[in-house]
């Protein structure tokens, strides 16, 4: 089979394909014809050596993807040959920027007829990580309002349709009028340009949009200084949830800035949350379901060849994306 590899951390062009054996799966696994796989920060992060839980190389990336079952291992009974299905694969393991790629049965989610498998690949990381967080830690409640940084992002731009269809209020941030006007059509009901606002500026608009007593939910996928605005921008019981810092920053975090406020901060990692018994499976389940029914729209920005790994990289550092970005292996 083709897959890409990273025989040494450093930057896109580290990411080369190769050919390998083909993968067989072993007991209670699922071989997969892969369609597409979700390119995500962290794929960036453990490429170029800067993310926490990243192996050594050589590494095969790509935490997400979709296509059909091929083959099954003994004791499996979830999925059969043929299946459509959705797969998350765990850390530092074999992923799915493959043409195959074997996954435990127990990370692996029917896909409904009606959903696209690159719109199925796009759920198990932006999507998930956003309906967690909204709905489980952040209790998200109708009425609320919600700061969403960088929401034209693939995690961002899940959650403002995620917020906004639990009745929620959003403010996103985008670095360019273009996508804060998309973020816009998505459904958040103000946006703020960070091209022309600084730390400042935004803390002033957000205290404006909620006269003054500030947001009720930060959802921060960025980091370092973001995460410290989020601290201020939130109102009394306010959370603030760190789902990422992809700004490879540190925070400044003074403690006058929450707990006068009787403010929550709210930790989460996707991986170490299923290492230590979440199950996403119930979850992604409704989320395919509510797509099938065409409640949520996944937008997906560009899906690049197997073959052009890095560029789907480059062009993902560039902050060019709106929506979520997908390799295919034409499958």
């Amino acid at each position: 089979m083709r897959a890409v590899l990273v025989r040494e951390f450093g930057g896109p062009e580290q990411l080369r394909v190769e050919q390998l054996p083909d993968p067989r799966p072993g007991a209670g696994e699922v071989l997969l014809a892969v369609g597409a796989a979700g390119v995500n920060r962290a794929d960036v992060l453990i490429r170029a050596g800067q993310y926490h839980r990243a192996g050594r190389p050589p590494l095969l990336l790509g935490g997400e993807g979709a296509g059909t079952v091929v083959a099954v291992g003994a004791g499996v009974r979830e999925v059969a040959v043929g299946q459509r299905v959705v797969a998350m694969g765990p850390a530092n393991e074999p992923g799915f920027y493959a043409e195959l790629a074997v996954v435990a049965a127990a990370r692996v989610t029917p896909v409904p007829d009606g959903v696209p498998l690159t719109a199925a690949a796009a759920l198990p990381t932006a999507w998930l990580s956003a309906w967690y967080c909204l709905r489980t830690l952040a209790g998200l409640r109708a009425g609320e309002i919600v700061l969403i940084p960088a929401a034209a992002s693939g995690v961002g731009s899940a959650a403002v349709q995620i917020a906004v269809d639990a009745g929620a209020t959003v403010i996103g941030t985008a670095r360019t009028a273009a996508k804060a006007a998309w973020v816009r059509e998505l459904g958040a009901q103000h946006t703020l340009d960070t091209a022309t606002l600084d730390s400042a500026g935004l803390l002033a608009e957000m205290s404006r949009l909620t006269d003054g007593r500030g947001v009720d939910v930060v959802l921060d996928t960025v980091g370092g200084q973001t995460f410290a605005d989020g601290l201020r921008a939130v109102g009394y019981a306010g959370r603030v949830v760190a789902m990422a810092n992809v700004a490879v920053a540190p925070s400044t975090v003074d403690t006058r800035d929450f707990y006068p406020k009787n403010a929550r901060i709210l930790g989460f990692q996707l991986t170490n949350l299923i290492e230590h018994g979440y199950d996403p499976r119930s979850d992604l389940t409704e989320l395919l379901g509510a797509v099938a029914a065409g409640r949520f729209e996944v937008p997906v920005d560009v899906v690049f060849p197997l073959a052009e790994a890095a560029e789907a990289h480059r062009y993902l550092e560039r902050r060019a994306n709106r929506g979520k970005v997908l390799l295919s292996t034409g499958v």
